[in-house]
C-alpha cells in the first residue's frame, strides 16, 4: 500500500531539529576608528575561560529570542559595548570549525564597523574594554581564539576598500576639512598621497558639499569645512586611491 503524502505544515509540525547536532553559532566585530593618527580596533578583555585574561575582538553567540536576524545580533553587540549605532557595518566573512574554540564546533559571522573616535563612549571599565593601535594589520597584544586571522583579513579588507569608495568619512566626525580627509586615508592606506591629486579625485566624486560661511581655524589658512552629501549611497572612484601617492 502506498504511504499517504504528508504536507509542509505536517512535515514541520513533527520535525525533530533536535537529532541534529548544531554547532554553536557567534557574531564578532572589528570596530574601527581613527585617533591619535593611528586606526584603532575595538578590543575586550575575556572575564572567563576559555583565553580569560586575553583580549579579544568584541562578540557574542547568537541569542534566538532576541536577534531575528545575524546582524541585529551583531547591532546588539556593537551598541552594548559603545553606546552608539555605526554610520558603516559591512559582513566581512563567516569563519568555522572544530578548532577555532576549545569548548565545541563553532561559526562565526565576522562584520567590520567604522565610526569617529568623538562619537563613542566605550562602555564598562577601560581596563577591560580598550581602543587597540593597529601596528601593520594586527595589535602588539596576544588575541584569543583566531581573532589575529580575523583582524588581519578585517584590515584588509578595510584598506581595499579604501582604495576605491568613500567610506573614510564614517571616522570623522559630520563636519571635516580636506586635509583631516586626507590624512584618514594616509593614516589606514600607509602611504602619503599627492594633495592636488586627491583633491581632484575627491571633487571629481561630487560627494561632498561645502558648509557655508564656517572655517576651522589651524596652521596658517583658515580651511573650509564640508560634509558628505549621501551617505545611504557608495561612491566609487574610477581609480585606486593609493595610485596617487607622493
Amino acid at each position: 500500500m502506498q504511504s499517504r503524502s504528508i504536507d509542509e505544515q505536517e512535515f514541520l509540525a513533527g520535525y525533530d531539529a533536535a537529532q541534529y547536532r548544531k554547532p554553536s553559532f557567534s557574531v564578532d566585530l572589528a570596530i574601527f576608528t581613527v585617533c591619535e593618527d593611528r586606526l584603532n580596533v575595538l578590543l575586550v578583555k575575556r572575564s572567563e575561560h576559555p583565553a580569560m585574561g586575553r583580549w579579544a575582538l568584541p562578540g557574542g553567540f547568537i541569542d534566538p529570542l532576541r536577534d531575528s536576524t545575524i546582524e541585529s545580533c551583531a547591532l546588539r553587540t556593537l551598541l552594548l559595548k559603545t553606546g552608539v549605532s555605526p554610520p558603516y557595518l559591512e559582513q566581512l566573512k563567516t569563519y568555522g570549525s572544530k578548532d577555532r574554540d576549545p569548548r565545541d564546533w563553532t561559526a562565526t559571522t565576522v562584520y567590520f564597523a567604522l565610526m569617529a573616535s568623538d562619537q563613542v563612549t566605550l562602555q564598562g571599565n577601560q581596563k577591560e574594554v580598550r581602543w587597540a593601535p593597529i601596528h601593520g594589520d594586527s595589535v602588539d597584544v596576544k588575541l584569543a581564539f583566531d581573532h589575529r586571522l580575523i583582524l588581519a583579513d578585517a584590515v584588509e579588507r578595510l584598506r581595499s576598500k579604501l582604495e576605491y569608495t568613500h567610506i573614510a568619512v564614517h571616522l570623522l566626525p559630520e563636519e571635516f576639512t580636506l586635509p583631516e580627509l586626507q590624512k584618514v586615508y594616509e593614516i589606514i592606506l600607509q602611504v602619503p598621497l599627492d594633495k592636488s591629486s586627491f583633491r581632484r579625485r575627491v571633487g571629481q566624486a561630487d560627494m561632498l558639499e561645502e558648509i557655508g560661511g564656517k572655517l576651522r581655524d589651524g596652521v596658517g589658512r583658515p580651511a573650509q569645512l564640508y560634509r558628505f552629501k549621501h551617505y545611504e549611497k557608495q561612491t566609487f572612484f574610477p581609480r585606486s586611491m593609493s595610485r596617487y601617492a607622493r
